[in-house]
């Protein structure tokens, strides 16, 4: 009799441990679900505002853009596309006709992203310097790579420096100093057409806006790796 009750304990226990791991189970469920769900959430947002940023940059500059010498990327990249009008030959120093450009340009751009609609969701506004592969005929690979590696973070310097210091954007400066961001890639992303490196087209100037929904998505992944 006493194994009987014996017997009967251990069930009970064993029910009851079954019991536990399949609250822990159901929990582990619902805030995997939950995670999803918020992922999801910011995911749609982001390519909401994509698409709106995407509509607004178009109406603000296709009737400029091509002039300039530039076009507007699918990813809301502004890209100035005409080497001989940006800078001189392995230099940084921005020539008259781009910074004219500049100063049509960055105001304009900046008071898009400057709206209620982005303003809070920008991480950062990035101006990217890039080049082609070449440097001098001479030169190693390395060496290619680290003098357009300098060079690029010059030029985007120089950008950043020149349209920071706009009289029209002192009253954004203090927003801008927090988003702000120069970048030099030398040529890791370089052009490529019919399966050859567009030396000219390689060597631009782009603007490109990060948001913080990568951030946000990170976030929640972190909390549920602890979780």
């Amino acid at each position: 009799m006493q194994t009987n009750k014996e017997w009967i304990s251990i069930s009970d226990m064993m029910a009851g441990l079954m019991m536990v791991f399949l609250f822990i189970a159901i929990a582990f469920m619902l805030n995997a679900e939950e995670e999803k769900k918020a992922i999801e959430e910011i995911a749609l947002t982001y390519e909401e505002g994509k698409k709106s940023l995407n509509k607004d940059l178009h109406e603000e500059f296709d009737e400029d853009i091509i002039r300039w010498g530039g076009e507007i990327l699918s990813d809301n990249t502004i890209r100035f596309k005409e080497p001989e009008v940006l800078f001189s030959r392995n230099s940084s120093n921005i020539k008259e006709k781009f910074k004219e450009i500049l100063d049509d340009f960055f105001p304009r751009y900046i008071a898009i992203l400057f709206n209620e609609k982005y303003k809070e969701d920008i991480d950062e506004v990035r101006i990217e310097g890039h080049t082609s592969s070449i440097w001098r005929l001479d030169s190693s690979p390395e060496v290619a790579y680290l003098e357009n590696a300098k060079l690029s973070q010059d030029r985007s310097l120089s950008v950043l420096n020149y349209v920071y210091l706009l009289e029209s954007m002192e009253d954004k400066r203090e927003w801008l100093s927090g988003v702000l961001r120069a970048n030099g890639l030398s040529y890791a992303k370089r052009i490529y057409k019919d399966g050859q490196e567009d030396f000219t087209r390689s060597r631009r100037v782009e603007f490109r806006v990060l948001t913080k929904a990568e951030e946000k998505i990170y976030t929640i992944l972190n909390r549920a790796k602890r979780s």
